[in-house]
This record gives structure tokens, sequence and C-alpha cells, in this order.
């Protein structure tokens, strides 16, 4: 089936709360979706997030993120009064720090209410997802008791669970430990009715998760024989990318690295349950560095920089034939981009999922790859360009005079029109699937882009701050028709 849809982070979404919600302004979009005759609407992942705000660092592999909660619909339902929804405000880069001082004020009397007397439904999500939400509620709790320090640096006895202080903890901290399942419950009964409506309209969610987990997370600190530790929840190997082209001393990612002997051992258990819990919340799961189920980059603990990595085999087809046996062979999208050596490129063939085409990597000069679109097969899925990637117009703007005359060249195209063109050649390559950020169909400038990776200060707060002009649905679901990538 040829089909389109757009990328567009949930917390890129105007509304007045500072930051995109699940509430009315979400619904809008898939109306926009339907309109515009799109299949699907991919966003970033949504798990709480912590320094830095990336959604790629998580403190759980599992949980919602708290800032996405509408203050209306919790109204709506009883859990806060009208006069307890905070001022509206002007819709703009989104202040993480504002955020994580308003928020828990807020949602702490909502959560008082629903504990006051816990509602059926309630009862029901925590017995439902009780396997990771009372770890998750509890390794929140400890760490605002300890001033938010992440688990690195918390007391031996906590960090390394010993019985008696995991117990004291339950027992000192019951109350933090309910507000935070309390909290879990809303995010997740606002996502699950967003989900049944854009489902409903004939759109599929696109999620992602990350491949590993933060190193302050509930899933280290509750499993740490998963990973590669020295016994204490220390970390001696961490992830992240080698030097290339666009990354002089690579990608330090800091995330634990899992012991894939101990997975294998179990049958992938973990894995399994992970993907299986995503794969009920999402329609398509997109899993990010696919790569690294082959072989990984592992870099010393502590090292500054990724210099001085190296790699080590992943568990490559045992963990594909496990992803099989738990999920069959469907609705995940593997993102393979990075250099990909034959044993890569045969784990992916083996594995049935559609790889990622990134047409702005087809004319850039840095790029080794061949993106080119007449090299295209039909199992990939194609984007102009992804969240890592400056917006297409900012790559016009920014890109080589070399580069954009080549693209210009390959497009039959001027370097004006070169946006729209290469929005085109996506819809109208052989790829399955095509998806095109938001940002793009706006012909938006790299003050629109989400994250420049290998750096802090600006990332994950470009938010969408006027309306969606009169007639782009229509233009959109028109190019979707020609194209015939109408589901």
């Amino acid at each position: 089936m040829r089909a389109s849809g757009i990328l567009m982070p949930v917390f890129s979404l105007p509304g007045p709360f500072g930051i995109g919600t699940l509430g009315k302004e979400a619904f809008a979009f898939v109306d926009f979706l339907a309109e515009a005759k799109q299949a699907f609407w991919q966003i970033l992942p949504i798990g709480p997030t912590g320094y830095g705000d990336s959604p790629y660092q998580s403190f759980s592999a599992f949980a919602g993120n708290p800032y996405f909660i509408d203050y209306r619909l919790l109204a709506s339902d009883g859990w806060l009064t009208a006069d307890e929804i905070p001022a509206e405000r002007p819709v703009g880069p989104i202040d993480y720090g504002a955020l994580y001082n308003e928020r828990p004020v807020v949602l702490k009397k909502a959560a008082d209410r629903l504990l006051a007397s816990p509602s059926p439904a309630y009862e029901a999500f925590c017995r439902e997802h009780s396997f990771w939400l009372e770890d998750y509620a509890l390794f929140m709790a400890v760490k605002a008791a300890q001033g938010q320090a992440g688990l690195a640096d918390w007391p031996n006895a906590l960090r390394c669970r010993e019985p008696e202080a995991i117990a004291a903890a339950k027992a000192e901290l019951a109350g933090s430990i309910d507000y935070y399942k309390a909290v879990q419950f809303f995010f997740y009964t606002q996502w699950s009715a967003l989900k049944a409506y854009a489902n409903a309209k004939g759109i599929r969610l696109v999620g992602d998760i990350p491949i590993y987990v933060s190193p302050d997370s509930s899933d280290l600190w509750t499993h740490p024989e998963l990973f590669q530790t020295d016994g204490t929840m220390h970390l001696t190997q961490v992830a992240g990318c080698p030097p290339d082209a666009f990354a002089a001393d690579g990608q330090l990612w800091g995330n634990p690295l899992y012991d894939w002997s101990v997975h294998k051992a179990t049958g992938f258990a973990w894995w399994k349950q992970r993907m299986k819990y995503a794969t009920s919340i999402y329609d398509v799961v997109r899993i990010d560095h696919f790569r690294g189920f082959e072989s990984y980059y592992c870099i010393p603990a502590g090292d500054k920089t990724a210099a001085n990595g190296h790699w080590e085999k992943g568990p490559d087809r045992d963990f594909i034939h496990a992803m099989h046996e738990a999920l069959g062979e469907g609705s995940i999208i593997a993102e393979d981009l990075g250099y990909l050596t034959p044993e890569v490129k045969a784990m992916l063939s083996a594995s049935g999922y559609p790889g990622m085409k990134i047409m702005q990597f087809a004319f850039d000069s840095r790029e080794s790859g061949n993106y080119l679109p007449h090299t295209y097969h039909r199992n990939s899925v194609v984007y102009t360009g992804t969240h890592d990637n400056v917006t297409t117009e900012g790559w016009r703007i920014n890109a080589s005079a070399e580069d954009v005359a080549y693209a210009c060249r390959y497009l039959r195209c001027k370097p004006e029109e070169l946006t729209e063109a290469m929005i085109c050649a996506c819809l109208a390559s052989v790829s399955d699937m095509a998806i095109i950020p938001l940002a793009d169909w706006l012909h938006l400038g790299s003050e629109a882009r989400i994250n420049t990776p290998s750096t802090q200060g600006t990332n994950w707060q470009w938010r969408l701050s006027t309306p969606l002009p009169e007639g782009l649905s229509a233009h959109i679901a028109g190019l979707t028709v020609l194209y015939e990538r109408v589901a």
C-alpha cells in the first residue's frame, strides 16, 4: 500500500500551556491530516524528559510525558476546577524551566482529587500497567526526595536497591508514589482518546522508541542486570556514534549499553515486553538506531568524546527472530541511517522491516550513502528530512552552492522551488511510505529545526506559532492523489 503522512512532534503543536498537549489542538491536527488525505501521523518519543529535554533520554521506556497532559480535559473530567487552570500563554518556543515549575503544582491538585476516591478506571489502569508503573512511580518519588539528583548520585543503598532501603522508601514516599501513578493515568487516558479518534479518522500513529534507555531511568534502576554496569549501578561503557563528516568527535550519547548475553538467556523477554507495549499504544513503531542490534559503538564511561570508542557485536538475527516471535513481521520501521556495513544490511533484509531514505542526504556531499531517489526500493520509508535535520528550506539556504546546484539539476527545478521539488520527489518515489515534516510543507527555514545532534541549548523547542495556511490541506491532498498515495 502506497501511503503518506506528516512528521509533527506533540510538543510542537500550538496551544495555551507552553507546550503541545493531547487536547483540542491535537484533535484538530488529526482533522487536518484527514482533510489532507494522509494516512500517518509520526511523532517523537512521548516519554517523560529530564535534563536536556531530549525525548530520547527519558526516565522510563514505558511512561508518558506529564507535560503533554491537557488541563482543559482534566477539568472536563472533574479533576480540576476552572480557576485552577493556569492563564494562557502566547505560543512560542518551549520554556522547559517554566513547565518544570508549574506542572507538578497543577497536576497534584488533580491527582489529590482522584486519589481521594480512586475510580474503577484508575484501579484497572494500575493493574494493567503494574509491570512498569510501580517501579517508575517509586523511581520518580525517590528522585524527587533526592532533590532530583540523577541515579548515579543517589545514596548507595537506594541506588543499589538494598531491600531495607527500598522498603523504607515505599513506606515514607507512599503519597508521592501514588501521585506519579495518578499522573500516568491522566496521560494515558488522554492518549488513548486521541489514538481512538485518529484511528476512527483513518489516521495511524507512528511512534518512535529510542534503542537505548536513559542512564537516569527506572529501567536501569529496576533491571541493572540487563546493562553493562560494574555491579553497583555505575556504567562501564556507554553508547554513541563514531566520528564522521557531521561530528568530528563523534556523538557521545551516554546511554547504558545492553548486556546482550543476559537478554539472549532470557529469550529477550524485556525487549519483547517493551515492543508489545509500544505496538499497543502506537499503530506503527519506528526503532531509532536499528543498526545497533547488529553491532554497537562502545565508549568507555567517563570519556568526554566518542573518539575512543570501538565496535562490539550485537545480537543480530537472534534479536530479529525474537521480535518476529513476539510481534510477527509488520508495523515496524527500522531507522537504518548512518554507516551501514554488509552485515547491517543483511540483518535489515532478514527482518523484513522497511528502512529509511532521506532526500536531503541524496544531495549532501558529506553523506557517503546513496540516497538518490532512483535507487529506492518499495520496502522503505522516505523523508525529506527528520527531526535531526535542518528543514529542507534551511538546507537549501545553508548547503554548499555545489550541493544545491546538483539537487536542482537532478530534480529539474530552480533553487527557490527546491523544497517543493524534494517533497514531490518523495511522494513520487517507489517507497511504500512517504513522511514529510510539517515544517517542510510550510517551507519554514532553520528557525523551525527541532534538533541539532551533539549540541545543547535550543533543541526540542520549536512550536507551530501561526495557524496553518488556508488551502494547505487541499494542496497536500492534491499531491497525495496525484502520486497515488491515498490509502
